[in-house]
C-alpha cells in the first residue's frame, strides 16, 4: 500500500558490478542475449542489522526500457543463500511492498520468518526498488511538513472542507516537477516488473520463484503476466484488486473499506471483560469513544512538542487508527493512545516522518500508473460521501493529492491480468484486511481464474502468511509452505481458520 512509515536505510556497497541488461517489454524476447549478462558481484552490506550471511551487490538497468542504450542506474541487490546447498531449488525473490518500500534486508528480516526447509531450498533475493535506499536515489525535495504522514494523505478539515488538501497536492505535485529530475517519470509497476526481469538474468536463472506482499502482489502479478514463463512457484499474499482502470486509485478508496472491515475486531479486543485495553463495555460503545475523541481533537487539539504537526488532532488518531488495524500486536498500543488522550496526555514518542526517497517512490508509482480525476469538485463530492458511509477514514480515501496535478502522463498503460499462462499462483488473503481488504483480492482471484488458487485465512490484519506468533495461522503457513518446498498447491480454494480457532 503506498506511503510506507518506516526508514529506508542508505547502503553503501563494497563490491559494484555493472551488468548489460537486454531491455524488454515482451515475454517473448526475454531470454534472448542472456548468455551474455555478466553475473552479480557479491560483497559484504554495511551496517549490522542483517544476518551475517547477507550479501549486496549492485545491478545496471536502464533509466528508460524504451531507450536501453541511453542513461543507466543502479539497483541493490541482497541474498541470502540456502541453507542447505544440497537442497536447494532455486531462487525465492521477496517483492516488498509500499509502493515505497525497502526490500533490501528482506533476506534477513522476512527470511527469518520462514520455516528452514523454505530457507534450505532457495536462495531468498530481494531489492531496493529504483529511487529508494541503496539504489539510484528519488526525490521531490518536498518541505519537512509534507513529510508527515498525516499530511501526505489526504485528511479533510474537520468540517470536511478540501480546501487545505487542494494546496498541499498543488505544493507536492509542483515539487516532484521541479525536483525529480529524469527518473521519477520512470517510477512505474511496469519498470519495477522489468527491474525484476533483469535482476532474474543477473542471477543467472531461467525461472524465479516469489514471495510478494502487500503491493508486491500487484508487482508480482504484472511481472507473472509479462513474463509468465519466467515464473516458478509464485506466492502473492495480501493482495491488491488489478482492475486496470483504476488499480492504485482504487487501493486508496479502499483503506475506507478496510478499515470498516477490520475496526469491529479491535471493538471486540477492546470491550473484553478483564482485558488489557478495555475502553467500553460493548463494541458499539468502543466505537463510539474513537469517534467521539476524534471529533474533540478536531477542535480542541492536544499539543504535541516535537511531532509534526506538532499537535495530537482528530486527524492524528483517525490515522493511528488505520495503522494500527494493520496487526493485532498494535492494539494495546491504540488503546493506550485513546485512553491518554481522553485524559489529555499524549505520547512520549514522536512518530516519524517519511523520508525523502520513500515519498517520491510512492507518489511516483501512483501517478505515473494511471491517471487521476484532475476534478476538485469531483473530489469535494467524493469526500462528503465518504464522511458519511464511512466515518472512521472521514472520506481521506477518496480525496485528492498530488496525482491530480501530476505532471507527468503514463508512459505504459497499466496491465491487464488475465487467465492466460501457467497454473502457478498462488494467493493468500487474511478476510479482514484494513489496506487490501478481502473484496479487492477476490477480484485477483478471478482475474487468474485457473492459473491461481487462494488461500482465505479467518483472521484480521495485513499479511496472511508466516505471521510472528501468537497471530499465525498454522493452516496458511503449511499450505504455503507445502507449495514452495514440495510444489503441492491445493488442487482447489481452501479456507484456513484465524490464530484463535486453529487447532
Amino acid at each position: 500500500m503506498p506511503l510506507m512509515t518506516g526508514k529506508t536505510a542508505a547502503l553503501a556497497l563494497a563490491i559494484a558490478a555493472t551488468a548489460s541488461v537486454l531491455a524488454t517489454v515482451s515475454s517473448a524476447d526475454a531470454s534472448e542475449g542472456e548468455a551474455a549478462t555478466p553475473p552479480l558481484a557479491w560483497g559484504t552490506c554495511e551496517g549490522a542489522d542483517h544476518d551475517a550471511r547477507q550479501e549486496c551487490a549492485a545491478l545496471s538497468v536502464p533509466l528508460n526500457y524504451h531507450d536501453p542504450d541511453g542513461k543507466r542506474i543502479t539497483l541493490a541487490v541482497s541474498r541470502v543463500r540456502s541453507e542447505r546447498p544440497a537442497a536447494r531449488r532455486g531462487t525465492l525473490l521477496l517483492i516488498p511492498g509500499g509502493p515505497g518500500g525497502s526490500g533490501l534486508n528482506r533476506p534477513t528480516t522476512y527470511g527469518k520468518r520462514l520455516p528452514r526447509s523454505v530457507r534450505d531450498a532457495y536462495d531468498l533475493v530481494s531489492f531496493d526498488p529504483r529511487g529508494l535506499g541503496g539504489s539510484t536515489h528519488a526525490g521531490c525535495g518536498l518541505a519537512e511538513e509534507d513529510l508527515s504522514l498525516v499530511r501526505a494523505r489526504p485528511w479533510p478539515a474537520a468540517d470536511g472542507d478540501i480546501t487545505e488538501n487542494v494546496a498541499t497536492a498543488r505544493r507536492i505535485a509542483d515539487a516532484c516537477a521541479r525536483n525529480g529530475g529524469d527518473l521519477l517519470p520512470t517510477l512505474s509497476t511496469v519498470n519495477e516488473a522489468r527491474d525484476i526481469d533483469s535482476i532474474r538474468r543477473a542471477l543467472g536463472e531461467r525461472k524465479l520463484s516469489a514471495w510478494g506482499t502487500s503491493y508486491g502482489t500487484y508487482v508480482g502479478s504484472v511481472y507473472a503476466q509479462l513474463y509468465p514463463e519466467h515464473t516458478d512457484r509464485w506466492v502473492l499474499d495480501s493482495n491488491d484488486d488489478p482492475d486496470p482502470t483504476r488499480v492504485e486509485r482504487g487501493w486508496q478508496a479502499n483503506w475506507a473499506v478496510g478499515a470498516e472491515d477490520t475496526f469491529p475486531a479491535f471493538a471486540r479486543w477492546a470491550s473484553a471483560p478483564g482485558g488489557p485495553g478495555r475502553l467500553a463495555d460493548t463494541p458499539a460503545g468502543v466505537r463510539r469513544r474513537v469517534l467521539d475523541l476524534a471529533a474533540r481533537l478536531d477542535t480542541e487539539p492536544l499539543e504535541w512538542k516535537g511531532a509534526n504537526p506538532p499537535e495530537l488532532n482528530g486527524n492524528v488518531l483517525r490515522q493511528s487508527v488505520l495503522a494500527a488495524l494493520y496487526s493485532r500486536s498494535q492494539y494495546e498500543g491504540l488503546a493506550r493512545l485513546i485512553k491518554d488522550a481522553d485524559d489529555g496526555k499524549v505520547p512520549g514518542a514522536v512518530p516519524p516522518d517519511l523520508t525523502q526517497d520513500s515519498t517520491a517512490v510512492s507518489f511516483g508509482i501512483l501517478c505515473n500508473d494511471v491517471e487521476w480525476p484532475r476534478s476538485v469538485s469531483a473530489y469535494a463530492r467524493d469526500v462528503a460521501a465518504g464522511r458519511a458511509s464511512h466515518p472512521l477514514t472521514a472520506g481521506m480515501p477518496v480525496n485528492i493529492g498530488p496525482c491530480a496535478f501530476w505532471p507527468y502522463e503514463p508512459r505504459d498503460k497499466p496491465v491487464r491480468i488475465t487467465d492466460r499462462g501457467p497454473s502457478n499462483v498462488l494467493l493468500v488473503q487474511n478476510r479482514h484486511d484494513p489496506a487490501t481488504p478481502y473484496s479487492g483480492a477476490l477480484n485477483l482471484r478471478r482475474a487468474f481464474g485457473d492459473r491461481a488458487r487462494m488461500v482465505s485465512v479467518d483472521a484480521t490484519g495485513h499479511g496472511a502468511a508466516y505471521v510472528p506468533a501468537p497471530y499465525a495461522s498454522p493452516c496458511a503457513d503449511r499450505a504455503v509452505t507445502d507449495y514452495l518446498v514440495r510444489g503441492e498447491r491445493p488442487v482447489r480454494d481452501v479456507s484456513c481458520p484465524g490464530p484463535e480457532e486453529a487447532p
